[in-house]
């Protein structure tokens, strides 16, 4: 498509997008929900942008035609292809391989390399994914959990965005209009290395890698990843539907909805995201109308205007469903329906309610119109960051069948979109990230392990070997990448980490409580989540998220009492002495292999926003459900009795990803810090003096095979520290 007709197109959606209501502005926060522009507002802005589309046309046109002329960097290759597979274990991989059961990840080990790639400390999918897209360590892209604590209120706060509400607003009788933008801000620092590449005249596609959202602006187009939220503002929160009378009316992760049947019909609402427009607005709800029909044993569902069939143990597609908000103002979302049984009580699942990406409620992708154009090229699809819903599975909402059979559709939506991408991106940079072994091997770990305690009173011979097969899947999918790629392109197959059972779970929040460095209120033995009956004002340290444990810092915390200096050195020192070589009573085994200094390991200017100390669990353990939520219990360890069985929170020694590359690398051990100042090499372009990685391939095997296979050593972890084979 030539320039002319790609601007052609543009403006015509952003005039087409004048004869409806178009997506409002809007802001997402933890519990928040959405703030709403007024659809004047909308309307003249869309006017304006399109004039000013108009008007600045010939000169943009002149700046591309310059940017044209720039010669690029001479680089090795014409295009470097990036399958981001999270959570593939080398371990597993390596055994599959020797089994003959992945003949696509064999190959190209044989035409490349094949090695353990080296995790980031913390060994948690944001802080690696991050590292892996800056080439620097947590302490430099500022993420080092999926949570962090506000240190003014202690209470948890997202660690990669920032989103609230607009700083003015106008009222007009009970409605609140804002004055200005949403702030929706990014908190990864440092420069992933596409934006690097871009402004070397590089382009880039970048497919739902993690902590991409808000985008960011560079050469390319980008749809965010993990950390995306959904459209009440959260990571993911399921609604449950159901006539049962015993069912228990909490549902972690989800809303639990009591259905009352009028004969055959059955009247309730779909909850959205909360209604910032009005004041005292509540939560937005549409009504939802479920009309059962035994004889055919299927079930009509009657929502946002439209009508459709469901059969027990099937999925509806994608459901478009809208929101007023007053003053003509509407929000659109997607979700899926899933008709659990029919009789004797019906039981309905419906995924989160996420962001449309027809009609976004906020920018999911750069530029903002790439979210729309992928979904008029491949049909709607989930944009939630963490889409496969594992707490409807852990809470019983879901079965094992169903679980499996929404990852595989979430799967099947990401091999669109990357073979998409890549039709569009014959030379750069094409990078797309799946979700999908990550997420099957935390519900299904315990399969490979009879003796988890998670396996009590569950079936886990049908599911003994699930892990294989999304093993399995993954070559099929390397395989047909594999099709596409010529001798001038360089492919990298990476995991951000890999898996080990998650067994029993550590509250180190009731081990400081016993010890006397964290303290409750008079009278009380416990505390509920986000520390609610925590006495700061006595309280030396506390632990919030997977990670590690905050020291409650004078200057740093609002109600910190632990100086700076010689105090705070001497207690951590205490902390570490005692909590290393943490023995379980009840096993016999050390829960904690070491505990590390963030400040003698880090020297990075975000140092202080993550914990003071990081936290190396043995394999088998982990933070326990408890701790991560600021809660204080009567137990410090405990059996983890949830289907999510495997994790990777761990020390990162225990649980490195795999690299496959179709070239040979040195002999230096990959690190995932490596692979941006790899890829910029790649491409001739200066790597930045701040990147902590190196490049992994000599300079005769950037072009072609040299025929030299990769000596590098790889090295697992025995059995006899835990891991499971």
């Amino acid at each position: 498509m030539s320039p002319m007709a790609r601007h052609f197109v543009v403006l015509t959606i952003l005039f087409t997008s004048l004869i409806y209501i178009p997506p409002v502005e809007a802001y997402i926060g933890p519990g928040a929900g959405f703030a709403f522009l007024s659809s004047f507002l909308i309307l003249a802005l869309s006017f304006l942008l399109a004039i000013f589309s108009l008007l600045a046309w010939p000169f943009r046109l002149l700046a591309k035609t310059l940017v044209r002329r720039r010669s690029k960097p001479q680089g090795k290759v014409d295009r470097v292809i990036i399958l981001g597979l999270d959570g593939l274990d080398p371990g597993l991989t390596e055994q599959f391989m020797a089994e003959g059961k992945l003949p696509h990840f064999q190959r190209l080990k044989e035409m490349g390399a094949f090695a353990p790639l080296a995790t980031s400390y913390p060994s948690i999918s944001p802080a690696a994914w991050s590292s892996f897209m800056t080439g620097v360590d947590c302490s430099y892209h500022n993420i080092f959990d999926f949570l962090t604590r506000d240190p003014r209120t202690y209470l948890p706060m997202l660690s990669s965005a920032e989103i609230g509400p607009a700083s003015r607003t106008l009222s007009f009788g009970k409605y609140r209009i804002p004055l200005g933008k949403p702030k929706v801000k990014l908190l990864r620092k440092s420069k992933p290395f596409w934006t690097i590449l871009g402004e070397n005249n590089i382009f880039s596609s970048i497919i739902r890698v993690p902590i991409t959202f808000p985008p960011e602006k560079f050469k390319g187009v980008l749809l965010s990843g993990m950390c995306t939220p959904d459209l009440r503002g959260t990571q993911g929160t399921f609604s449950y539907y159901t006539t049962r009378k015993e069912v228990t009316p909490e549902k972690e992760g989800g809303l639990c909805i009591p259905l009352v049947r009028e004969g055959r019909t059955i009247h309730t609402f779909l909850h959205g995201p909360e209604n910032d427009f009005q004041k005292n607005g509540g939560t937005l709800q549409i009504p939802l109308t479920i009309l059962m029909d035994q004889e055919k044993q299927r079930a009509q569902i009657r929502v946002s205007g439209q009508r459709f069939y469901l059969e027990p143990q099937t999925y509806s597609p994608w459901i478009r469903v809208s929101f007023p908000a007053g003053l003509a103002s509407t929000v659109h979302g997607i979700c899926r329906f899933y008709l659990t049984q029919l009789t004797p009580d019906l039981e309905l699942y419906v995924t989160p309610v996420q962001i449309d990406p027809e009609r976004p409620a906020l920018p999911i992708s750069h530029p903002f119109i790439y979210a729309v154009y992928l979904a008029k090229l491949i049909s709607p699809y989930g944009t939630l960051g963490l889409a496969e819903d594992t707490w409807a599975l852990n809470e019983g909402v879901i079965d094992e069948e169903s679980f499996l059979k929404q990852a595989y559709l979430y799967c099947k939506e990401r091999e669109e979109m990357m073979f998409k991408a890549l039709e569009k991106t014959p030379s750069g940079l094409c990078v797309c990230v799946f979700d999908t072994p990550d997420r099957i091997q935390h519900m299904f770990f315990r399969c490979l392990d009879e003796n988890h305690p998670a396996n009590k009173g569950k079936e886990t011979a049908r599911y003994k070997h699930v892990i294989e097969e999304v093993y399995q899947h993954m070559d099929d999918l390397l395989g047909r990448l594999m099709e596409r790629v010529d001798e001038k392109t360089v492919l990298m197959v990476m995991s951000d980490h890999g898996f080990t059972p998650f067994r029993r779970g550590v509250n180190i929040n009731t081990w400081l409580f016993h010890h006397g460095y964290l303290a409750l209120k008079q009278g009380k033995a416990a505390s509920g989540e986000w520390f609610a009956d925590v006495d700061w004002q006595r309280t030396k340290a506390f632990s919030l998220g997977l990670t590690g444990i905050f020291i409650n810092r004078k200057g740093r915390e609002s109600q910190g009492i632990v100086g700076e200096g010689q105090e705070f050195r001497d207690l951590k020192r205490e902390l570490i002495a005692k909590l290393t070589g943490l023995v379980d009573d009840e096993t016999g085994e050390v829960a904690i292999r070491e505990i590390v200094d963030a400040e003698a390991m880090f020297s990075g200017p975000y140092l202080d926003n993550g914990p003071d100390l990081l936290l190396g669990y043995n394999a088998g353990y982990r933070a326990s459900w408890d701790c991560a939520t600021g809660r204080v219990t009567a137990s410090v360890l405990e059996d983890n009795t949830k289907r999510w069985s495997g994790d990777h929170c761990v020390d990162p020694k225990l649980v490195p990803g795999v690299f496959f590359c179709n070239r040979a690398i040195n002999g230096k051990a990959p690190d995932i810090k490596d692979i941006a100042p790899t890829v910029l090499k790649l491409f001739g372009v200066e790597i930045p003096h701040y990147m902590d990685g190196e490049p992994l391939l000599p300079a005769h095997s950037e072009r072609g095979n040299s025929g030299e296979r990769n000596t590098l050593t790889t090295r697992f972890i025995n059995r006899d520290e835990g891991r499971v084979r």
